[in-house]
């Protein structure tokens, strides 16, 4: 009996590492956001009850999909280790939660975050937006520098061009909402002209503000997500090779430095020979 469990687990490994199911499985979520971006027309009742079918289709397909993938773990508890795992079974465990009474928000919700499916499914994608998380404590503190420019320029920005509109600069928390329009260049222009009219110096506000925030720290953000994202391609390339971390560090990185020193021990035996 135990033969055969093992004999089916090889099978569904096989089929689950079997890069035409992973290409049928793409395939469906592209077909699965297909059909919600279909849902969104006015459509006959005939083309809504295909759509409802093919939708039901697309669910058991997932079904049986997560549980191709859950079967074929030699350890289920490894299975639920990964989070992508986990992220994959709440959206298709969702999908399941019928689209009528009380649940139908919740379902519909689900349904539509099934295109995010396509992420796990994609090594590439997974790179992505594993680096983006691991880079955003990095970026928290970039991030909590720049509150604290926004707020101090909302507070001056208050205090002196409140008198000329006070729909933009009426206190600390919309004088921040209007920086971030300078921020984000949408007509930072038209607010400027008008404080220089009262004030000729307060270009310096804008342009001190903007090289700060536009140039300074979302050049800092840019760059900390790409040393994260270069770090995460390292990993990447050493996993494919078949290498292991040390330390925390990219494998490829640690073989290296282990064969440096290798290398120097060697010379200094063949010196002391000699």
């Amino acid at each position: 009996m135990t033969g055969l469990v093992l004999k089916a687990q090889r099978q569904l490994r096989k089929i689950d590492n079997s890069k035409i199911f992973q290409g049928i499985v793409i395939a469906v979520i592209l077909l699965s956001a297909l059909l919600i971006g279909a849902k969104t027309h006015n459509l006959s009742s005939n083309a809504i009850a295909i759509l409802l079918f093919m939708d039901v289709v697309v669910t058991v397909f997932f079904a049986v999909e997560i549980s191709i993938r859950f079967l074929a773990c030699p350890e289920k508890k490894i299975f639920f280790k990964n989070g992508w795992n986990i992220f994959d079974t709440v959206i298709v465990v969702g999908s399941l939660v019928p689209s009528g009474g009380s649940g139908v928000l919740l379902a519909r919700l689900l349904r539509v975050f099934r295109v995010l499916r396509l992420v796990s499914m994609v090594p590439e994608l997974r790179l992505l937006i594993n680096a983006l998380l691991k880079a955003i404590p990095r970026m928290g503190y970039i991030a909590l520098l720049m509150f604290v420019i926004f707020y101090i320029y909302a507070a001056i920005g208050s205090m002196y061009f409140s008198p000329i509109n006070e729909v933009l600069w009426g206190d600390v928390s919309i004088s921040m909402l209007t920086l971030f329009r300078v921020a984000t260049f949408e007509d930072w222009t038209d607010v400027m002209y008008e404080t220089m009219a009262v004030h000729p110096l307060s270009w310096i506000y804008y342009l001190t503000f903007i090289f700060l925030t536009a140039f300074i720290f979302l050049n800092m953000m840019v760059g900390t997500v790409l040393e994260v994202m270069s770090q995460e391609h390292e990993l990447f390339r050493a996993e494919q090779h078949g290498e292991s971390g040390d330390g925390g560090e990219p494998a490829s990185r640690a073989q290296i430095d282990k064969l440096e020193k290798e290398l120097a021990e060697i010379k200094a035996l063949l010196l002391a020979k000699k």
